[in-house]
């Protein structure tokens, strides 16, 4: 073939022309039969998952990756897989559509893809597959500036990715792409430090699974946030170390991408024709990939380049097609844009009154994406994500924790109950027997701790086990397990605090906080209580004698709160007092100690309480270590009218 090629200029015209014909019918043939190998092989491929019918996505990524960017393969593979009833098959194959549609800018289409692929993943449960489908959707979504919604689906993803206890590399993967994602809608925000926090969190997160795609669009994500900022040197050399990575993949979309961000900072540092001789070159390339995202912002580009030095024919052209592209696709951020520029071409021009009605229209969509934004909802949902973030963990523990109390056999749960209940009590009693003989001395020296046990410990624990023993009565298997767990970790906590003459806040906070859950399910929830602390106060390194607030706690609870009708509530707040103590107020809106010792007065079985006297002695001999002193105030609170509100109790501990 090559030789007839080489002489077809030797022929006669009849010659040439047949020459030609079996020329061109040997490259059609030659491509049928291609098409029929490349069919033949899809075929197989899907045949192939519909028999093992693999649930990851890794699994089916690795037979249909050569064709996920194949709609004709796509959609046959979505027909059998849904006469064969292969939802994970299904999912995946309408997110690899959606994706080939988004890229084209068909964001309708891509949107609808991806709804139904985020449907089925939902009722098979397949985390997997939701995190993809969530993260794809806030892609569309941020594609057309709608930054709420993009929002709103990437942290979805991220809270439902990191809460996976053993996440797999496609899990991690989405981790990092909801981070990349959020921190892009940070950045629209123009919350460009807290953008690039997310993106540096996903740079080193991408380097740990050597993923260089990863890595360079973060570092082309950073440098959109520098360059944002007005830090173009710095942006240029993060857009420049993404250029080096995309060359390194051969990734064709991740070049046009840094080399069109490059011309921009070019064009930002008054280089217009270095500007121009980079951008006539990708020109071609993005129009042949047909993603209307990066075209519409080469051409606006283009445009301004040529602008700048003076083409202005071909500079409206370029720009008119760039915005003629963005209002097609519904960018409204590139519709922005080239509105800008057209502004600025006829300000050069002298047609002033043109550019004012350029300029309106810019002005125009740019209130509209603002408004889209609705700023005050998505700076809510950042504050809402971070603050979720930090209790993601206990979240899932709470969960697992969950699961297995509800897989435990119903005609099992006394007798489980039981053994727990007798096993705790006597290991109570051993180590309490035990604690006695060997450390004498030691609870000679901590005496008022043991007081404070043995103050605690009979009238808390014989109505904490009464609790457990009602639970186990009524076989209530829930709240019985619930509940034990609650109050042997609770019970190990006085234990070992009762032995220490001082320990951590951040311990003895969690120690009020196991106390008052406990106390709060044996009130049916009905207490709201809160514990807060103030951002400058290090909990690990201030020390407070143990088990100090638990006595103010119970007589809130006790003699305040159980014979209030109505919201019951519970505060706790630590701040800094001065540079040597620490204040903690506990405020509670009982019935007041007036009414309380009234009531108390009216019982038939009276107990003297010491648990408040001794706290004050220990508070004495730890203020001594310290050098310093102490207080406790008791303040009685009351509304306008005088009645009682509730009581406040101040401690002030010293610190150093």
């Amino acid at each position: 073939m090559l030789r007839s090629i080489a002489t077809h200029f030797n022929k006669t015209p009849y010659q040439k022309t047949r020459s030609f014909i079996i020329l061109v019918f040997l490259v059609l043939f030659g491509s049928w039969c291609c098409a029929q190998t490349d069919s033949v092989q899809v075929q197989e491929n899907i045949e192939r998952l519909i028999v093992v019918k693999p649930k990851t996505y890794l699994e089916i990524d690795q037979v249909l990756k050569p064709h996920r960017r194949d709609t004709v393969s796509l959609a046959r593979f979505i027909k059998i897989a849904t006469g064969n009833n292969y939802q994970e098959g299904l999912s995946y194959a309408l997110n690899q559509m959606g994706t080939t549609y988004r890229n084209l800018s068909e964001f309708k289409k891509s949107i609808l893809l991806h709804q139904k692929a985020l449907k089925i993943a939902e009722e098979i449960e397949n985390k997997e597959f939701r995190v993809l489908s969530l993260n794809m959707l806030g892609v569309v979504f941020r594609r057309t500036d709608a930054v709420k919604t993009a929002l709103d689906y990437h942290q979805r993803a991220l809270e439902l990715a990191e809460a996976v206890s053993d996440p797999s590399e496609h899990i991690k993967r989405h981790i990092n792409i909801s981070l990349n994602s959020i921190g892009n809608l940070y950045q629209t925000l123009g919350q460009c430090d807290l953008a690039i926090s997310q993106f540096q969190r996903a740079l080193k997160l991408e380097g740990e699974l050597n993923n260089k795609l990863g890595v360079a669009i973060n570092n082309q994500n950073i440098g959109d946030c520098l360059e944002q900022k007005g830090q173009l040197d710095e942006a240029l050399d993060y857009y420049r170390k993404s250029l080096a990575l995309n060359e390194e993949i051969n990734n064709d979309f991740g070049r046009i991408l840094c080399k069109n961000s490059i011309s921009q900072i070019y064009l930002k540092q008054n280089m217009p024709n270095a500007a121009l001789v980079l951008l006539q070159q990708l020109k071609e390339p993005a129009e042949k990939m047909g993603d209307k995202f990066i075209t519409s912002s080469i051409l606006i580009n283009t445009g301004w380049a040529q602008m700048e030095v003076g083409g202005y024919s071909d500079a409206e052209k370029n720009i008119l097609r760039g915005r003629k592209m963005a209002n097609e696709s519904n960018m409204p951020s590139l519709i922005m844009y080239a509105n800008r520029h057209l502004s600025d071409l006829e300000t050069k021009r002298g047609n002033y009154k043109k550019a004012l009605m350029y300029h309106k229209e810019a002005d125009r969509f740019n209130k509209e994406i603002t408004n889209d934004r609705n700023l005050r909802y998505i700076n809510d949902l950042i504050l809402r994500y971070e603050s979720e973030k930090k209790n993601s963990q206990i979240s899932v523990l709470a969960k697992e924790n969950e699961l297995v109390k509800l897989r435990l056999r119903k005609n099992q749960t006394t007798i489980l109950v039981s053994t727990l209940v007798i096993g705790l009590i006597a290991t109570i009693l051993f180590i309490m027997y035990r604690q006695y003989q060997s450390n004498y001395e030691k609870r000679v020296l901590g005496m008022e701790q043991h007081m404070l046990r043995s103050q605690m410990n009979p009238h808390f624990l014989f109505n904490s086990l009464n609790s457990i023993k009602l639970y186990i009565i009524n076989n209530d298997k829930k709240n019985a397990v619930h509940y034990l767990n609650k109050f042997s970790k609770l019970v190990r906590r006085i234990l070992e605090g009762s032995s220490l003459k001082e320990t951590p806040l951040s311990e003895e906070l969690e120690t009020v906080a196991l106390y008052l859950n406990i106390e709060n399910i044996r009130f049916s929830n009905e207490i709201d209580y809160d514990i807060t602390v103030a951002e400058d106060i290090n909990t690990d390194q201030i020390k407070i004698p143990s088990l100090v607030l638990q006595p103010f706690l119970e007589n809130a609870i006790w003699h305040g709160l159980s014979s209030k009708e109505g919201q019951k509530n519970l505060w706790i707040s630590i701040v800094k007092k001065d540079g040597n103590h620490i204040q903690i107020s506990i405020v509670d809106n009982g019935v007041g100690r007036k009414v309380s010792q009234e009531i108390k007065e009216n019982r038939v079985l009276k107990r003297k309480s010491v648990g408040i006297d001794i706290t004050k002695e220990r508070l004495a001999n730890f203020a001594k270590d310290y050098q310093n002193d102490f207080s406790v105030e008791i303040i009685d609170l009351f509304d306008d009218e005088g009645n009682s509100k509730g009581t406040k109790i101040l401690l002030e501990v010293p610190t150093i």
